[in-house]
């Protein structure tokens, strides 16, 4: 490596380790063409990854805070250690091209009235991230912005202003505002405006670092001459309230400091009044979206039971006035609970989940109904004709949305998945292997050669994967980083661009896959081994069994508190598993297994162990990740109650 490089990339890490070694791989890879000096800030993570960047990227600089500094106090730490002319801040969530690195110091070295710059980004299906480039955020601007006008003319060059959309986005031009996902900066530019504002903890700090490397008189540009992939783009946090509140709040610390008084006020009640504005109606629009099926669903199921009574009473079957619509409301909400818990309103629509539901909350009625008094019992027929009914309906219901709507809806959306693996036979073995031992839902797995590698035992190479993805209706493309360039991955997901095709990259000699199935999940990550305790059913269950457990106890506290030795912990444990702080199993502390991230747990799968041997217990984990089901945590509940007063 060159003793003297001319640019640093510093990434500031909390708690990503497996997107931080992905994207440390290909910054290694554009080091190739380009000499750099690479800095890992850690915001104490607690997820191993300052281990990983030791262990496996020991020529990284690392700083190993112990707290979380914030974003822009983490650059600056490394900012200021470093000597090179070019200064990149890099975001963990990114993959690089090959090139990258070479092309963006070439033009900066031609261009020195150029202070910043900004490259090409996409987020995890190959889409264009408006955020790429953009403008100053000026009241109007903002305005436009908060209030929609920007989304509705987009191309226009006053509405459109913050996002550049009349800008195209293969050009080269000059912009004023750089994203902190990748913003690249002359360090004698850095030298005569400051460094990034530590008033800014998260957010806002790209903006105004960007504006006052215009006022100390460079230019800012947009260069989508290479692209990167940045799988948490905005568009991803666009729903989070707690990204309307952060963000907005760190316009109106840009404003103060930027703005005359006059504008800064305008701009602070402009921002002030959107933050209201954008977090009401995010929340109105989750609960409107989240309630609205299950309120027609409501209102039809107790239309049917009310028509039912109205039957059973022209029949002279007796039914007590007083309690009639009371006991009519419980039975439906019993019936709705046990479908929700059954995952009736997840996606993809699967009919068992409502008769399933349905028997369940029929079984939960009528055990409750041998405890009502004479005077509210109705006829267990009724009750049976009831279930009959709630089943009826929802699987007319269903039917109609299938065919009316479809998309979200369908009934009969396909349950196996064709995956197409892009790499060398050595690295197809490997995924693939993996692949038919975790996912159940696999109906051809294909085999993509790299250019260099063309055979018999490959359906074709990589420069027919558009042609291979349409002929073998490919829902899922495995890219194999060994063996495919970050430049062929991103350039096959912007070319193909059928958003029914998922893109993953599996980083060399790992059991986890980097992807991005929707917008709302972009840059999440997918581990081939573990999913079980991911999937959403397997995460409601755990939490109904939280909150219970913690209710129960909280309830029979004055009882259940005398078998505990530290009572006030084992009280404090309880509120926290009511309202979700903790779990009561989780994993143990000292295992290092790559595992999907869960709360905390009181308890651990390995409770029943004397002795803690480390490789026993991670194995465990692995195990309680893969194999999950809450019968596992009654299991260890049943095992190890005594210990819920335990200090964590």
């Amino acid at each position: 490596m060159d003793s003297n490089p001319k640019i640093a990339v510093i990434i500031v890490n909390y708690n990503v380790a497996f997107f931080l070694e992905q994207c440390l791989n290909s910054v290694a890879k554009a080091m190739l063409l380009e000499p750099a000096e690479v800095w890992v800030v850690d915001n104490n993570s607690v997820d191993g990854s300052i281990d990983l960047v030791r262990e496996k990227f020991p020529w990284v600089k690392l700083i190993a805070n112990k707290d979380n500094k914030g974003f822009s106090k983490a650059n600056n730490q490394a900012m200021e250690l470093s000597p090179c002319k070019y200064q990149l801040l890099l975001n963990p969530d990114t993959v690089i091209e090959e090139d990258t690195l070479q092309k963006v110091v070439r033009y900066m070295d031609e261009h020195p009235e150029v202070g910043g710059l900004g490259v090409r980004m996409v987020d995890g299906k190959g889409n264009f991230l408006p955020e790429s480039k953009r403008g100053l955020p000026t009241p109007a601007v903002a305005f436009y912005k908060i209030f929609g006008i920007s989304r509705l003319f987009p191309k226009s060059k006053r509405f459109g202003k913050y996002h550049l959309g009349y800008l195209s986005e293969f050009e080269t031009n000059e912009i004023e505002i750089l994203s902190g996902a990748f913003m690249l900066m002359r360090k004698e530019a850095l030298d005569k405006v400051g460094l990034l504002d530590e008033d800014f903890f998260m957010y806002g700090e790209d903006i105004d670092l960007s504006y006052r490397i215009v006022k100390g008189g460079y230019k800012n540009v947009y260069f989508p001459e290479t692209r990167i992939i940045h799988y948490k783009g905005e568009s991803t946090k666009k729903s989070s309230v707690n990204y309307v509140f952060v963000f907005y709040r760190a316009m109106v610390i840009f404003a103060r400091k930027h703005f005359s008084q006059k504008n800064a006020k305008l701009f602070s009640f402009l921002i002030n009044s959107a933050i209201y504005f954008r977090a009401g109606l995010a929340i109105s629009a989750r609960f409107i979206k989240k309630i609205t099926l299950p309120c027609f669903d409501a209102a039809y199921v107790l239309m049917g039971l009310f028509a039912l009574t109205n039957y059973w009473q022209q029949a002279n079957i007796y039914f007590p006035e007083s309690t009639t619509t009371s006991i009519i409301f419980f039975y439906t909400s019993i019936w709705m609970l046990s479908i929700l818990f059954q995952g009736g309103y997840d996606h993809p629509i699967k009919l068992k989940k409502f008769i399933s539901g349905s028997i369940i909350g029929t079984g939960i009625i009528l055990m409750i109904y041998a405890l009502f008094p004479k005077d509210w019992q109705f006829s267990r027929l009724y009750i049976l004709m009831g279930a009959a009914w709630v089943v009826v309906y929802y699987i007319l219901s269903r039917l109609l949305l299938h065919l009316a709507i479809g998309k979200r809806f369908s009934i009969n959306s396909k349950t196996q998945s064709n995956f197409a693996i892009v790499g060398s036979l050595t690295e197809y073995d490997r995924v693939s292997t993996l692949l038919r031992q975790t996912q159940p839902k696999i109906e051809t797995i294909v085999h993509v050669g790299t250019s260099e590698e063309k055979g018999l035992q490959t359906v074709g190479d990589i420069e027919q994967l558009d042609q291979i993805a349409s002929i073998h209706r490919i829902d899922e493309i495995i890219f194999c980083a060994k063996d495919t360039t970050a430049r062929e991955i991103i350039k096959w997901m912007t070319t193909i661009q059928k958003q029914q095709i998922d893109y993953k990259i599996a980083q060399p000699d790992s059991l986890y896959l980097i992807g991005s199935n929707s917008i709302e999940t972009a840059g999440d990550l997918y581990i081939l081994d573990i999913n079980a305790i991911a999937q959403t059913s397997k995460q409601r269950q755990k939490r109904i069994l939280d909150a219970l457990v913690g209710f129960t106890s909280l309830v029979l506290s004055p009882i259940l508190c005398w078998f505990f030795q530290h009572k006030l912990q084992w009280l404090k444990n309880s509120f926290r598993l009511l309202i979700g702080k903790i779990t009561l199993v989780g994993y143990s502390n000292t295992s290092k297994n790559d595992l999907p991230r869960i709360k905390k747990g009181i308890l651990t799968p390995h409770e029943h162990i004397e002795v803690q041997d480390e490789q026993l217990v991670t194995k465990l984990d692995l195990l309680y990740a893969r194999e999950y089901h809450i019968l596992t945590d009654i299991r260890i509940v049943l095992r190890s109650w005594k210990k819920l007063d335990r200090t964590i």
